[in-house]
C-alpha cells in the first residue's frame, strides 16, 4: 500500500505539499492493527505516538462522574492522538480508545517532534493543528447554539454513516445527551423521512 500517496490525497485539499514530504512521513511511521475496543493511549499517561487512521475509528475520552464522556471521533483517513498531550509531552486524563477494528499508521512522538524541525514538517504540522482548532471551535459555536436534533444532523453530514460504525451511547455522549434522548432524536428523523 502506498501510504505517501493516501497521505498526500487526503490532504492535498487543505495543504498541498510534494509527494516526497509525504514520503519522508510514511517512511516514519509503523502501519498497526487495532482491536474494537482497544485503548490506544491510557488516561494519566503522555502520549507516545500520532496516528493515522487507514481504517476504522477512534475516540478521545474523559472520565467524569465515573463514567466516560466523548469528546471527539476520527475516522478514515484522519489523525488521532491526545493531540494537547503529543505537543505537551505531559500526562492528561484523556483516554483513546479504538471504536471499531482499525488499521493506522502510527510515528511515534520522537519522529513526530523530529520531522517538524523540517520545513514541510512543520507545515504539515501547522496545517493539522489549525485543522484540530477549527474543528473544535465549530464543535462548541454547535454546542451552544445548535439544538440536540440539529448538532446529530450535523453530525451525520460529517461523518456519514456514523450511527452504524459507532456505539449509540458514544454518539449520545459527544452530542452531550443521553442514549434515550439520541433514540427519540432518531426515531423523530426516521419518521420525518
Amino acid at each position: 500500500m502506498d501510504y505517501a500517496a493516501i497521505l498526500k490525497e487526503t490532504f492535498d485539499p487543505v495543504f498541498c505539499a510534494p509527494l516526497e514530504a509525504w514520503q519522508q512521513f510514511a517512511g516514519a511511521c509503523r502501519p498497526v492493527l487495532i482491536r474494537k475496543d482497544e485503548t490506544i493511549k491510557h488516561p494519566g499517561a503522555a502520549e507516545r505516538a500520532l496516528y493515522f487512521i487507514l481504517s476504522g475509528s477512534a475516540g478521545l475520552f474523559l472520565w467524569k462522574e465515573g463514567h466516560s464522556v466523548c469528546l471527539d471521533f476520527a475516522f478514515d483517513r484522519q489523525f488521532c492522538a491526545d493531540y494537547m498531550s503529543l505537543l505537551t509531552g505531559q500526562p492528561t486524563p484523556l483516554e483513546v480508545v479504538a471504536l471499531e477494528k482499525s488499521e493506522m499508521l502510527r510515528l511515534s512522538a520522537a519522529d513526530f517532534h523530529a520531522l517538524t524541525h523540517k520545513t514541510v514538517g512543520h507545515m504539515i504540522r501547522l496545517v493539522a493543528a489549525e485543522t484540530s482548532f477549527v474543528d473544535k471551535q465549530q464543535q462548541q459555536i454547535e454546542l451552544l447554539t445548535l439544538t440536540a436534533a440539529e448538532r446529530y444532523a450535523r453530525l451525520q453530514e460529517r461523518f456519514p454513516g456514523i450511527a452504524h460504525r459507532i456505539a449509540q451511547k458514544h454518539i449520545a455522549s459527544y452530542l452531550g445527551i443521553t442514549p434515550q434522548s439520541l433514540s427519540r432524536i432518531r426515531r423523530e428523523a426516521a419518521k420525518r423521512r
